[in-house]
């Protein structure tokens, strides 16, 4: 299945179902350090496990990253 993820396309496999929460386990993502629009809607963290990814779909995923002084 494709998608489109920060703007470039992506090939990922489907099991029984991708959902976000999946999709950042293997990425290795943190989701406590991460903010993600899914097709141009920001998706609280609680919604992650509901949303099963589909083709075509979009997602931008934004870190957080600490520093400053």
């Amino acid at each position: 299945m494709k998608i489109t993820v920060n703007g470039k396309e992506e090939d990922v496999e489907v099991g029984l179902g991708l959902t976000i929460v999946d999709y950042l386990e293997s990425k290795d993502l943190e989701p406590g350090r991460v903010v993600i629009e899914h097709n141009g809607q920001v998706v609280k963290q609680e919604e992650w496990e509901q949303i099963e990814l589909a083709e075509d779909d979009t997602l931008e995923i934004l870190n957080f990253v600490g520093g400053g002084e």
